[in-house]
């Protein structure tokens, strides 16, 4: 989890340098130039830095972890970190009226339902996960399989003819 939390904490806060870096383009391409601002620059310096954090603790949860398991606690995490973090540094419930907050909660609701019925039922589609027994035998010369085993449905003593 902490890997997790750092990369989705770490990737909100790149998500709002990216934010404020598109506004300084466009500032900047619509003739008000902001590349003379020191801000402007130590926001690009804090995304190429939040992009890189987010990777490698990204990579550290996938190789601790399962995809299946990482990907959705990724996902919820960023997505609810992301909106927090707009609310705070962009004020962005201000300008908003009640009806688009509720419509706003109600679309987050929705991504964290999808998301734990994604990933609960995708266990039910593969059916029960047992293993099956694997037959090795003592020796390969005495049996004509490859040592690797075969897989049997119920584990009963072998009877020779």
């Amino acid at each position: 989890m902490v890997y997790i939390g750092v990369c989705s904490l770490v990737g909100s806060l790149s998500v709002m340098g990216v934010k404020a870096l598109g506004i300084a383009l466009k500032l900047t391409f619509s003739g008000m130039n902001q590349l003379i601002y020191p801000q402007t620059w130590a926001f690009t310096l804090m995304v190429v830095t939040c992009v890189i954090t987010q990777m490698n603790y990204l990579n550290k949860a996938l190789d601790t972890f399962n995809t299946a398991v990482v990907s959705p606690i990724y996902f919820v995490m960023f997505t609810t970190l992301t909106i927090l973090a707009s609310v705070i540094m962009f004020k962005d419930w201000d300008r908003q009226n009640p009806t688009q907050i509720v419509t706003e909660i109600c679309g987050f609701v929705t991504i964290l339902s999808g998301t734990f019925l994604l990933h609960k039922t995708k266990d039910m589609a593969d059916g029960p996960t047992q293993s099956l027994p694997m037959r090795l035998p003592k020796h390969a010369d005495e049996d004509e399989f490859l040592p690797e085993g075969i897989p049997l449905k119920c584990q009963e003593p072998m009877r020779s003819p």
